[in-house]
């Protein structure tokens, strides 16, 4: 009886390390499997996190590169035709048959491509559109929405030229600088305005919304809004529709027979010389 006592509490300390053991493993085990799950999880979110930066940095790629902002305004463009001009058929003709309407298509590819600091290409696509059209825009001007160039023949717009929403543009215009100088040189064109054939608007000036510029003018000062010029140079005759001055077209100066009158009266001074030299001799 005392040897089966002495080997039962004999026995109790093995069974309760082993029990202990078997604990601590279990403990071991649930730990490992519990920051196993951890890892995975961790693992999951940086592959799902990756996988977002992944898709946005696509996405940014595709928005930059493969997408053409311009197609409302080109739309806008399109539309306008047919407010201003009552030779406008119908949608065919307007898409095959205007070549104002195409210079702008051309150019506001051109010009997205050039902001987007890609080189040669828009300078490529400009020279193409003055090859078809007779439209020479840069690449680096700046056209809002709504701008209609009618018949367009001769139209010469330069790198830093900014035109206003809604103006119409006839043919012959030039919007261009008045020297080599770097940075803003060409004019800024506001809304609605109206610059008529052969106009010349030159230099770094301010056009205002809804001016009228006469056809032939050349405009070398800013103009304020709501007014009408016309002359060489351009001189404002309207302002907010009252009559400033009136036109005097037959008061223009005369450039080229000031001109003459001058090489006459040299000539007859150079005859007065020679006849006094003679006499004298």
């Amino acid at each position: 009886m005392t040897t089966l006592l002495t080997r039962n509490t004999c026995t109790l300390p093995n069974q309760t390390n082993t029990s202990n053991s078997k604990k601590s493993q279990g403990n071991f085990r649930s730990q490992f499997k519990l920051k196993a799950n951890t890892d995975t999880a961790q693992q999951n979110r940086q592959l799902e996190s990756g996988r977002d930066l992944s898709s946005s940095r696509r996405h940014r790629f595709w928005y930059k590169y493969f997408t053409f902002p311009e197609l409302e305004t080109i739309l806008t463009d399109f539309k306008m035709i047919f407010e201003r001009d009552p030779a406008a058929r119908n949608w065919v003709e307007v898409l095959c048959c205007y070549p104002g309407l195409h210079a702008l298509v051309l150019h506001r590819l051109a010009h997205w491509l050039h902001i987007q600091n890609i080189s040669l290409i828009p300078r490529l696509i400009s020279h193409l559109g003055r090859f078809l059209t007779g439209i020479e825009i840069h690449p680096g001007a700046t056209i809002g929405q709504g701008v209609f160039i009618d018949h367009g023949m001769g139209v010469v717009i330069g790198e830093t030229a900014i035109i206003g929403e809604y103006s119409l543009i006839y043919q012959g215009v030039t919007l261009g600088g008045t020297g080599k100088e770097i940075g803003k040189r060409h004019p800024t064109i506001g809304k609605n305005v109206v610059v008529g054939a052969g106009a010349k608007v030159l230099g770094n000036i301010n056009i205002g919304d809804n001016v009228r510029i006469g056809a032939g003018s050349i405009v070398l000062n800013d103009v304020p809004s709501e007014c009408t010029v016309v002359g060489i140079p351009g001189r404002i005759v309207s302002k907010s529709g009252e009559r400033v001055g009136p036109l005097e077209h037959g008061r223009l100066p005369d450039t080229q027979a000031t001109v003459t009158r001058a090489l006459l009266d040299r000539i007859e001074q150079l005859e007065q010389t020679i006849a006094n030299f003679y006499q004298q001799h």
